[in-house]
């Protein structure tokens, strides 16, 4: 079975700021943080690089539709459970059969699997 994380609720997939640090030390990424501008959040960039727009971090950059069943994120979404969930996300894990080729689809940030299928326009 490949595992695939969805975000199984309205609001849209997003890693906690816990998640995205552990993703970033087992993807061996060294990094810095910093609180935004705004006092709002934290903002990611590669180390030595703080406030250079070129150099910044942000977990879409390795988590689009298609690779949501990296090993890492995976993994860190069964160790940390709850913990891992962004500020809008509730991550779910689903199980599907290695012979099958799928897909996320997705409205207004609820996602599921699907089964890719052959379409003619």
């Amino acid at each position: 079975m490949t595992k695939v994380v969805i975000n199984s609720e309205y609001g849209g997939f997003g890693l906690s700021d816990e998640a995205f640090e552990k993703l970033l030390d087992r993807k061996g990424i060294a990094w810095e943080k910093q609180t935004n501008s705004y006092g709002t959040a934290i903002d990611y960039y590669h180390a030595g690089h703080l406030d250079d727009d070129a150099y910044y971090l942000s977990y879409y950059d390795f988590f689009d539709y298609d690779n949501r069943a990296d090993p890492d994120l995976v993994a860190i979404v069964e160790a940390l459970g709850k913990k891992s969930w962004g500020q809008y996300a509730v991550l779910k894990i689903v199980d599907i059969p290695d012979d099958v080729k799928w897909h996320i689809e997705e409205y207004d940030g609820l996602e599921h699997v699907a089964e890719d299928h052959r379409i003619w326009d």
